[in-house]
């Protein structure tokens, strides 16, 4: 079976590394993929805008599955495109991904199915936000509605600091916007908890706790994440049928009543306040870090996941997990997230002591000759499973400094709410 990925982070040689575990798989490709998956895969340099070029690539090398990584062509409508065209493709369809697509079609869903939320409203200038932020509570939340990497969520103190933000969002740093949001700022824990369905059954794919600020402490500016552990310490039983019951059951119930299935991986942003889950956002696929921090805890074939999925035969998989502490530490260049060099020669990858416990997903890289590049802000994903999540945090810094990449940086304090 030949198999496709479209993306080119961490989480899509995560992927690919799963992928290329399965016996059933004769060859990935990547598009673009990075230096990671060129040890393990086909990157291939298409116009993913261009989606005929891309179907044909398809069709004259007879790949049998495509697998989308990243949000901006799901929500671009690229499964629609190649179900259409007849070819399997594991992602949910342009409507279901205005779940992630547009944050007001998510919020306006909330309010409808009686889905748990912050408060909020939708502005669409700056004279009205200004308005609506004179009577607001602070601190308080500004999202860009549309899709901003991670990075359109600012969490301001006053009113001045809102105003700036809600500019920066009109302004069109994000891309063109019509609207912004502005939220209640709810006090509590962030946890993030993910699905996978084919539109019939839903079958839960861990959680995790993201760290998205750049500095220490969970402070600075937001960032597409630090890292990252799983599980969550915040995830019972009882939270757990909460989710499932208040969230997750209600939004597939608002996709289904316009018309459609949703098929593939849901990831719920949420914050858990005195043992309530809250929705803040939801993404259309895996998380990043997440996706690296989850995978090597997986234990059944991850294409058998999939092919299952894409089948509408989920009801008949097992997943099974490992119960070892999973922690991800993200190795960034310098400068991140605002200005930093790019093409920096990264040495010593060969001295870093990978094994079944340890991993190395890459993210900003590209091989150039023997030479491998840092081309992004972020660049490395170093991985350990551990009985606890102290040890495992200990072997990646023991790899980080037998790595000794001087053009970069990382947080020391990943999982410091776990780890005493």
């Amino acid at each position: 079976m030949k198999v496709g990925i479209i993306g080119s982070g961490g989480r899509e040689h995560a992927i690919a590394y799963y992928l290329n575990k399965s016996k059933k798989i004769d060859k990935i490709f990547c598009f673009p993929g990075n230096a990671g998956t060129a040890e393990i895969a086909k990157n291939v340099e298409l116009d993913l805008n261009n989606f005929d070029e891309f179907k044909k690539f398809i069709t004259n090398n007879n790949i049998d599955l495509i697998i989308v990584g990243p949000e901006k062509p799901l929500v671009e409508g690229i499964v629609d495109f190649l179900e259409n065209n007849k070819i399997k493709v594991f992602g949910p369809n342009k409507l279901s991904s205005k779940l992630e697509g547009s944050k007001i079609f998510t919020k306006k869903i909330c309010e409808k199915y009686n889905i748990p939320t912050a408060k909020f409203g939708v502005l669409s200038n700056l004279k009205d936000a200004e308005n609506f932020l004179s009577k607001t509570k602070y601190p308080t939340v500004i999202k860009a509605d549309n899709l901003a990497s991670g990075k359109g969520v600012y969490i301001c103190a006053n009113k001045n600091e809102a105003m700036n933000a809600s500019k920066e969002i009109f302004s069109g740093k994000f891309g063109k916007t019509n609207n912004v949001l502005i939220e209640e700022f709810l006090n509590g824990e962030e946890m993030s908890y993910f699905v996978i369905t084919d539109g019939k059954t839903i079958l839960k794919f861990q959680t995790a706790q993201d760290h998205k600020r750049v500095m220490e402490g969970d402070i600075g500016k937001n960032t597409g994440g630090m890292g990252a552990y799983s599980p969550s310490k915040l995830i019972n039983e009882e939270l757990d049928k909460k989710i499932i019951e208040k969230i997750i059951n209600p939004t597939f119930k608002a996709i289904e009543d316009l018309g459609t299935k949703y098929t593939g991986f849901l990831y719920a942003g949420l914050m858990i306040v005195e043992s309530e889950p809250y929705l803040i956002e939801y993404n259309v696929r895996m998380g990043d870090p997440e996706c690296q921090t989850i995978l090597p805890k997986l234990e059944t074939d991850l294409l058998d996941i999939i092919n299952s999925c894409c089948d509408k035969k989920l009801h008949e998989v097992n997943i099974k997990w490992s119960n070892k502490k999973s922690l991800c530490v993200v190795l960034c260049s310098k400068g991140y997230p605002d200005e930093y060099k790019k093409d920096v020669p990264i040495n010593n990858l060969d001295k870093i002591e990978l094994n079944n416990l340890n991993y190395l997903f890459h993210a900003g890289t590209k091989k150039e000759g023997n030479k491998i590049l840092a081309t992004g802000g972020r660049v490395l994903n170093f991985v350990s499973l551990a009985d606890d999540f102290s040890l495992a945090r200990k072997k990646i810094h023991t790899n980080l400094e037998k790595l000794d990449w001087q053009e970069g940086f990382y947080r020391k304090d990943i999982g410091f709410r776990v780890i005493k």
